[in-house]
């Protein structure tokens, strides 16, 4: 295993609150993306577009990953607004970390190549806890 960070979730709010971290924690965001940056055939726009499809922001040992919650996907609820994200060293250990917490959850997004990671996934567990399995080559 890589890394072990967490991911905030929100309704349309990730870049107000992720400027307030920066402002708390300081340093700089390591990576900032929009929904319009998705590549594919139709491209999101309007304001769906401005969203923020991933910011990270280094604290400490750790990275704050956040990002918007798509249209057409259950919105965020505060208190439960989070993910527990997964940097994995292998293709291999994704899928049996993946399988595992999935036995008796829910695949929300199963194992596939994404234009920015190798192999991704997320699944919800029995206990209710998301994850998000990301391995990058």
């Amino acid at each position: 295993m890589k890394a072990v960070n967490i991911t905030l979730t929100f309704n349309g709010q990730t870049e107000e609150a992720f400027n307030f971290y920066k402002s708390v924690f300081g340093g700089e965001f390591i990576h900032i993306q929009r929904m319009k940056d998705i590549p594919g055939p139709e491209p999101v726009v309007g304001a769906e577009g401005e969203k923020i499809l991933h910011v990270a922001l280094p604290i400490g040992g750790a990275v704050l990953n956040g990002m918007d919650i798509p249209q057409g996907r259950p919105q965020s609820n505060r208190g439960d607004n989070f993910m527990i994200t997964l940097e994995t060293e292998s293709e291999d250990e994704t899928t049996k970390i993946f399988n595992g917490l999935a036995e008796g959850g829910f695949v929300m997004m199963p194992l596939a190549q994404q234009f920015w990671a190798t192999y991704f996934g997320m699944v919800k567990d029995k206990f209710g806890i998301q994850w998000m399995l990301s391995y990058i080559k």
